[in-house]
């Protein structure tokens, strides 16, 4: 029997988003348009945040970075990004998806410049910071799915959209490629002409919902409309965080929000690392290592896909505990370092070396990845089901959460690859962190496993 009791927010949902009856119910053509231009503008978000990853090595050169240095710059973009996550949620909520997705894809476009002519290292994390401001756009973005994507396959289309963060393995394939026949200062502007493209096919063909109507004045005094209005404005922003507080407060929007910032903020962190990871474990150029990194990130996009089409079918609440089992395992095994077991023996010592070939390696990267994806789309369509009525406040909590947790590995990463000298701290870190997930969902399963039943 599940453990999570469903929410009352359904029919809540289903009355806002569709206020004016069946009748005037959203096209079928703005569902696909919603499917198809929003992941696009996942993509290139995620693309746009690997910007600092694949040019690693041109960067740490040119501005002669260390190693924490470096890794402060990879986490700017997902701290910035994770502090917009949540209000830009509430704001689409409040003002349409489609406007504030236009506006955070325009407003990364000087950002985009600033990184190909900035000189200092304080410069690049300003930009850095700016790009995180993108993450406005996949929180509006989702709840721009959740409200105006197909609602019987609800499921399936926040996977397409979440999909889109094979974005990075785009900036894998295609940076390097760049850099190296135009120089690395082009690749940031490389990204522009998508940016504006799709920002202008948003413009054109992608439609809001209906804005909230405010509630009129029953006395009908306009004259002493304007003198109360501010106050009333003012009292209205103050109920809504009260009414937030409220929310945040309890435990049931952090219950699926948890386990889904687990899976988002590990991907997006393993997606900046794993290029360095590769290239320095196994010997690679930062291309190459970029190249093999790619099929972790279509890994994770498919799993989105199928977990979002599987919750579609059914209500698969205890698939969090396979698929995080099956990921504890993976990255148990990826957290062993090369080493020499020696072994006294009675005819002379004998010994043992291991090392994790490439192909051992990414043989458990890539279903990882893919358990991994499945848990983050079903997870998302069990919070559409549970909170579908208030998707910007638990959809934008878990954004918010993911992408600080995804901000804080990078030096977390370095820092125990330093003090400990082992390549695959930052797999052993992703063990702990999951192991202390996994504790929490069984504790919140205990506590509610009575009522439950």
């Amino acid at each position: 029997m599940s453990c999570d009791p469903p929410s009352s927010s359904r029919a809540t949902r289903a009355t806002r988003a569709s206020p004016r009856g069946e009748a005037e119910a959203p096209p079928g053509y703005r569902a696909l348009v919603v499917v198809a231009l929003s992941p696009l503008a996942f993509a290139l978000v995620f693309a746009c945040w690997t910007l600092f990853a694949v040019l690693g090595v041109e960067l740490r050169r040119d501005l002669a970075l260390g190693s924490a240095a470096f890794a402060v710059l990879l986490s700017t973009p997902m701290l910035a990004g994770a502090l917009a996550s949540l209000p830009m949620a509430r704001l689409a909520r409040r003002h349409g998806g489609r406007r504030v997705m236009l506006g955070c894809l325009l407003l990364i476009c000087p950002f985009l410049w600033w990184i190909g002519h900035a000189q200092h290292y304080a410069e690049f994390l300003l930009a850095g910071l700016g790009l995180g401001l993108g993450a406005g756009s996949l929180a509006a973005g989702l709840v721009y799915v959740a409200e105006l994507g197909p609602a019987r396959h609800a499921g399936l289309a926040l996977g397409l959209y979440a999909a889109g963060m094979v974005g990075a393995g785009l900036g894998y394939l295609l940076l390097p490629l760049v850099s190296q026949a135009y120089g690395w200062r082009t690749a940031p502007l490389f990204y522009l002409l998508p940016v504006l493209l799709v920002a202008g096919l948003l413009w054109l063909f992608a439609e809001d919902h209906d804005p909230l109507t405010p509630v009129s004045d029953p006395t009908g005094d306009d004259e002493a409309r304007p003198f109360h209005s501010a106050r009333r404005a003012r009292t209205a922003r103050l109920a809504r965080l009260a009414r937030l507080a409220r929310r945040l407060a309890g435990w049931s929007p952090w219950r699926l929000a948890l386990p889904y910032a687990f899976f988002f903020g590990a991907f997006l962190a393993l997606a900046l690392w794993l290029p360095g990871h590769l290239a320095t474990r196994f010997e690679l150029s930062l291309q190459g290592a970029a190249l093999r990194a790619i099929p972790f990130t279509l890994a994770v996009g498919a799993g989105q896909v199928l977990g979002g089409w599987l919750a579609d079918r059914r209500d698969f609440r205890s698939l969090r505990w396979w698929l995080c089992a099956f990921v504890l395992v993976c990255l148990f095994l990826l957290s062993y370092p090369p080493f020499e077991l020696r072994i006294e023996g009675t005819h002379g010592p004998l010994s043992w070396h291991y090392a994790a070939p490439l192909w051992g390696f990414l043989g458990l990267l890539v279903p990882m990845g893919v358990a991994m994806g499945v848990g983050q789309g079903s997870l998302m369509r069990l919070i559409h089901r549970d909170h579908g009525g208030d998707m910007a406040l638990v959809g934008g909590l878990a954004l918010t959460l993911g992408g600080l947790f995804a901000a804080l590995l990078p030096p977390v990463f370095v820092l125990g690859s330093e003090w400990l000298g082992l390549s695959t701290a930052g797999f052993m870190f992703l063990y702990a962190a999951l192991v202390v997930c996994m504790l929490v969902m069984l504790a919140d399963h205990a506590l509610h496993r009575p009522r439950a039943q």
